[in-house]
């Protein structure tokens, strides 16, 4: 058996510039600065005892042919890593595995090309992972979303990414005090989930007419990078909240009411900044105030520390099975 650990992330700043409708028209491309957080999508491969295929998650298929499978992840992964046959494979989450606004659908992506790959006898690295992991999201099953999370989950710790026009990528660790995040920073789980690519879609259809609030978000990672290294943490609330006011005016559908209302009593209680994580709609805020902040909201939403991975995606077992 094979076990790949892999988590999802949380983004500061310049999320949407790592958007292929952005970057690839930019001179400068996209920029974010983002965090591994300490949640996270495992996946087990274990050999089967006949030819057949069964995956587990949300359901359970069984089938002859892996091209059967309705889970187009785990399918394309199988096809992407030569693993087709005589195997079953198994996803836990930490948390809710779709629609929080911390890319889990890309971690689990990198973490079945992991646990696959490690059953193959391959062992990826992480530039890797995360690029096999963007081919089949983007490329193969052509979902409008970015690129952020798919690093994000494959290289762990915080980082600032650079996506190039020519479609490369560089990422550049940021040096913070990771034990001072859970004493500043807390996330809340509205209870709302979304569709992510409904929202993107459409930011990427209209990322020329945005272009300018694009290049502030795109900014502002290099921003915040320097308050992080710094332990500014005000400054870092203060841009979580501009970066959140021009979100939530991209494209309709990033906030609601009941979102607005959300923000604006997490703020009343002295929360320096937050924001919407993800594509909007739903999902986790992350909002920057101390613990006292959290414990207040803890008794009306689940509340979450901020932790960092600092690993990325690893196997945490493996019993030296192999595909023969």
């Amino acid at each position: 058996m094979i076990i790949s650990r892999t988590p999802v992330r949380v983004s500061f700043c310049g999320g949407g510039t790592d958007l292929p409708a952005y970057y690839e028209g930019s001179e400068n491309g996209g920029l974010v600065t983002s965090m591994a957080l300490a949640k996270h999508i495992h996946v087990t491969v274990n050999k089967r005892f006949d030819n057949s295929v069964r995956v587990g998650y949300s359901k359970t298929e069984i089938v002859d042919n892996f091209e059967d499978l309705e889970h187009e992840l785990v399918r394309e992964a199988m096809r992407l890593t030569g693993v087709t046959h005589s195997v079953e494979i198994t996803t836990i989450a930490d948390i809710p595995s779709r629609g929080t606004g911390l890319g889990s659908s890309s971690a689990l992506t990198v973490g079945l090309l992991n646990a696959l790959h490690t059953y193959a006898g391959r062992k990826p690295d992480a530039a890797q992972l995360a690029e096999e992991a963007c081919r089949i999201e983007i490329d193969i099953l052509g979902q409008p979303i970015g690129r952020q999370d798919q690093y994000a989950a494959a290289f762990g710790g915080a980082n600032q990414i650079a996506f190039h026009p020519d479609d490369s990528v560089i990422v550049t660790p940021v040096n913070l005090d990771a034990a001072s995040l859970e004493e500043n920073y807390f996330l809340v789980y509205t209870g709302i989930t979304r569709k992510a690519t409904d929202i993107l879609a459409v930011q990427s259809a209209t990322s020329d007419q945005k272009r300018d609030n694009l290049d502030t978000l795109r900014e502002q990672a290099i921003e915040v990078r320097t308050a992080l290294e710094s332990n500014n943490h005000e400054a870092v609330g203060t841009l979580l909240d501009s970066s959140w006011q021009i979100k939530r005016g991209l494209v309709d559908g990033i906030t609601v009411a009941e979102l607005d209302e959300l923000y604006s009593s997490i703020i009343g209680m002295g929360a320096t900044g937050g924001k919407l994580l993800g594509a909007g709609g739903g999902g986790f805020f992350l909002f920057q105030g101390d613990a006292s902040i959290g414990s207040k909201v803890a008794g009306m939403h689940k509340v979450i520390p901020l932790v960092l991975d600092d690993v990325g995606s690893i196997i945490i077992f493996d019993d030296g099975a192999r595909q023969e």
